[in-house]
């Protein structure tokens, strides 16, 4: 079983900066990937930034040049420094990582319970 405990969401004013870490814990045997996805009221669920085991990212055209996604193999964990953020960067940020678990089978997604992010005008 592979959990994903999110921590950093907050309030913060228009310009500032947030980060956010998200460790993955359980019966893992690799991370293939984790990124961050996120969701404002009233729309859908959408891509933000991941990055792999081998340490290539990938970044949402709204937060490029903003926002850095970074890893720690050794500790299962992913990271999402977020700078000059907007007010149009306000909602719930999951994380979520695809991972084998020791049980031998495909990998997996899981998602982490969400962190409400709120940037201030």
């Amino acid at each position: 079983q592979v959990q994903l405990v999110e921590s950093g969401g907050g309030l913060v004013q228009a310009g500032g900066s947030l980060r956010l870490s998200c460790a993955a814990s359980g019966s893992i045997f690799s991370v293939d990937a984790m990124g961050w996805h996120r969701q404002a009221p009233g729309n859908q669920r959408e891509f933000v930034a991941v990055i792999t085991r081998s340490g290539s990212t990938h970044y949402a055209d709204s937060v490029k040049g903003r926002f850095t996604v970074s890893g720690d193999n050794a500790k299962n964990t992913v990271y999402l420094q977020m700078n000059n953020l907007k007010s149009e960067d306000t909602a719930v940020y999951y994380c979520y990582g695809q991972i084998k678990s020791k049980m031998g089978d495909q990998a997996s997604s899981y998602w982490g319970q969400g962190t409400q992010v709120t940037v201030s005008s």
